[in-house]
């Protein structure tokens, strides 16, 4: 059974535990400082908004900003990295594997109320290539729960997925298992491919 660290916030992360036990996985939801030792690949969940001092910019519209969790988070992401291991960004774990690489983001998106509603969940198409075209064709319609998106893609970063907006849904890395997407698969009815598809990396 792999055994997969789980990085998240202060609300225990339900839906992603279920969907990985669903899966057969042993999901363990970080406490402390925690590396790559023992376990098989890591999954970064959603969340506010990473602190824009990381990739320096001055708060132009960030919020629910965490550093203890984003310095976490980044000694996680480096000790995976640096044991080979494959690592999932969801949402904000997307954003945050961003900053790990390198990139930059756009704190609050023109075109925001397309990716985030108010009380209700946002759905719209994606346009895909890579992985997800493998999974699921041309086109596939998800969910959207941000205000932020990539602006510059981090260093040896690929897009696998646009919104209508042009915004960057998802991507892989071209060397090493890192999957990052801006939606939430945790949460979709097919979402579960994506998170097979990462196990099945580890």
């Amino acid at each position: 059974m792999k055994r997969i660290l789980l990085l998240a916030g202060k609300k225990l992360p339900v839906t992603y535990i279920k969907v990985l036990q669903d899966l057969g996985a042993s999901p363990q939801v970080a406490e402390g400082e925690i590396t790559a030792d023992g376990f098989d690949g890591l999954v970064l969940c959603g969340g506010g908004d990473p602190d824009p001092m990381l990739y320096g910019q001055a708060n132009r519209g960030s919020y629910g900003i965490e550093p203890m969790r984003d310095r976490q988070e980044l000694a996680c992401i480096h000790s995976f990295l640096k044991a080979q291991k494959p690592i999932l960004g969801i949402c904000r774990g997307m954003q945050i594997l961003n900053i790990a690489f390198g990139g930059t983001l756009t704190q609050h998106l023109p075109s925001a109320q397309l990716h985030q509603g108010v009380g209700e969940e946002v759905w719209h198409d994606l346009r895909t290539e890579g992985y997800l075209r493998k999974l699921y064709g041309r086109k596939f319609s998800a969910n959207s729960s941000h205000h932020q998106g990539i602006d510059r893609l981090g260093r040896g970063l690929r897009p696998a997925a646009w919104a209508p907006d042009g915004v960057v849904e998802a991507f892989w890395h071209e060397r090493t298992a890192v999957l990052g997407v801006q939606f939430h698969p945790e949460r979709m009815e097919n979402g579960e491919k994506i998170v097979d598809l990462f196990l099945k990396s580890c």
